[in-house]
């Protein structure tokens, strides 16, 4: 056991300490200095983080690929959204348009492996219709 112990120290001293004169109180900071801390490199180019905080990822069926060709986009999106932050959220990540935005809910379902049963969590997903002419790219 001791072995254990003498490599967690010696791991723990190769830490170097974080400058103390670096870090800013972001409650007396400005407002242009607070926009400074945001970590935006994390984020992709189009968006806030709200927007990538309510749409979760593009769902890619069949289904969703047919439903691409009549300009409608299926997302699952957040469990706590609604449809004019859905909204929000596709025009400014995607600069497109939105006509109608519909909403619909995959159920749990019951999965055992073994002796152990779970339950698979269920999603909420969107079903967005675009106006004619614009268009979103998800593949890439």
């Amino acid at each position: 056991m001791a072995l254990f112990g003498r490599k967690k120290k010696e791991e723990k001293k190769e830490i170097e300490p974080v400058e103390t004169a670096e870090v800013k109180d972001t409650a007396s900071a400005s407002k242009q200095e607070k926009e400074e801390l945001k970590p935006t490199a994390q984020m992709p180019k189009g968006g806030d983080e709200h927007a990538y905080g309510v749409i979760l990822s593009p769902h890619l069926t069949e289904k969703s690929s047919l439903l691409a060709a009549l300009n409608k986009y299926v997302f699952k999106v957040a469990k706590n959204s609604g449809k004019t932050d859905i909204k929000k959220a596709i025009e400014k990540m995607y600069k497109v348009k939105v006509a109608k935005v519909a909403i619909s809910f995959g159920r749990s379902k019951a999965r055992k492996v073994g002796k152990y049963e779970g339950e698979k969590t269920g999603f909420k997903k969107a079903i967005v219709t675009l106006i004619e002419g614009d268009k979103i790219d998800i593949i890439s």
